[in-house]
């Protein structure tokens, strides 16, 4: 069976996920629609890649689980599971035995058992925790998990137990942040000393020292996304009502390359990625450039070989597709393809 590299796209509004196949030029060829709910957003790709797993952040809160055909990229529906609430992150511990997720508008985090059939189970743990949990992240040893929280600018810590799923507050439980950052997304360093950290309201990276033995992150520095001349000021928590959003900073997702030198977050207002340089001795990330991509950029994925780039825009009806420079970081437009009606979410699986 030959190599092959998938794409998916969760359009929300369509209620479906796109299939894309990722050809060794960049290229990406559209392929089947497959059916979910509305608003279908986050999606987690089990560790084994034999699963994919779509929350729907509509009530009766659900995880809809497929199978993936490895010789077509195909979905396959397996069934559907109650989630605790809406959530806009959902993550596979790295056994594939456990879905955890945060939910921005339930201010918590919940732990769902995943069976061997890739069918997810009901919510075997719930945490409160604070405003806004907007993410949900395993360190590299599987041991410790982060949540970031937009409203109240902390990144939880806990401790994850991998045989029973549990989670438990790491002492100190939390890193309190710069009021008025709103801490969302999170990346982990190939070897595991740093957490790369996106500030949706300041479109900033803030690089965390991670303890390897006690799971606690300090922060180190932050660095701008967007270029010095960007007239943008900083955004508030969404919704708000009666604000004039219009110049607000609203940054989105961050991802590494696999070899960890490049780093790269996205910011909705400017519909631009930001890149940086990474050294991974200290962690310091330097900006390099911004491009400007799909309008309203809410996720994008890097393939696994570091080599290219897809993006998706909610308020467009293509995703594109970059090579990545190795040397300079820049992007180079591939082409665009078309794509649903709220695109937000995009998962690269690959076959080797």
């Amino acid at each position: 069976m030959g190599a092959a590299t998938y794409v998916y796209v969760s359009s929300a509004e369509d209620g479906d996920i796109g299939l894309y196949t990722l050809q060794p030029d960049g290229k990406l060829q559209p392929g089947a629609r497959f059916a979910a709910a509305t608003p279908v957003m986050p999606m987690a790709v089990s560790p084994d890649k034999r699963y994919l797993v779509a929350a729907v952040r509509s009530k009766p809160y659900s995880a809809l689980s497929y199978g993936i055909e490895r010789a077509t990229g195909a979905l396959k529906p397996l069934g559907s599971a109650p989630l605790a609430e809406s959530f806009p992150y959902i993550k596979f511990d790295k056994t594939g035995r456990y879905l955890l997720g945060a939910s921005y508008g339930g201010h918590l985090v919940s732990v769902n058992p995943v069976g061997a059939d890739g069918r997810i189970g009901e919510p075997m743990q719930v945490i409160p925790t604070a405003r806004n949990a907007h993410a949900i992240w395993l360190d590299n040893t599987n041991r410790f998990v982060f949540v970031p929280h937009l409203g109240s600018d902390q990144v939880f810590q806990f401790v994850f137990d991998q045989k029973t799923g549990q989670l438990t507050a790491n002492t100190p439980p939390l890193l309190q942040l710069k009021a008025g950052t709103g801490p969302r997304h999170l990346v982990t360093s190939p070897d595991n000393r740093f957490v790369y950290l996106l500030n949706e309201l300041t479109a900033t990276v803030t690089t965390l020292s991670l303890d390897q033995k006690t799971g606690l992150l300090s922060e180190l520095a932050s660095v701008a996304l967007l270029p010095a001349e960007s007239k943008l000021t900083p955004g508030a928590p969404r919704p708000s009502p009666g604000r004039n959003v219009d110049n607000d900073i609203w940054a989105s997702d961050l991802h590494l390359t696999p070899n960890g030198q490049l780093l790269y977050a996205a910011e909705r207002t400017t519909s631009s990625i930001g890149a940086f340089r990474v050294d991974g001795a200290t962690g310091k990330l330097t900006y390099l450039a911004s491009t400007p991509t799909e309008k309203q950029p809410r996720g994008f994925r890097i393939d696994p070989t570091g080599g290219f780039m897809v993006v998706s825009g909610e308020k467009s009806d293509t995703i594109s597709s970059y090579s990545i420079d190795p040397a300079s970081g820049a992007l180079k437009l591939i082409g665009r393809y078309p794509t649903g009606k709220g695109s937000n979410w995009v998962e690269i699986v690959s076959f080797d």
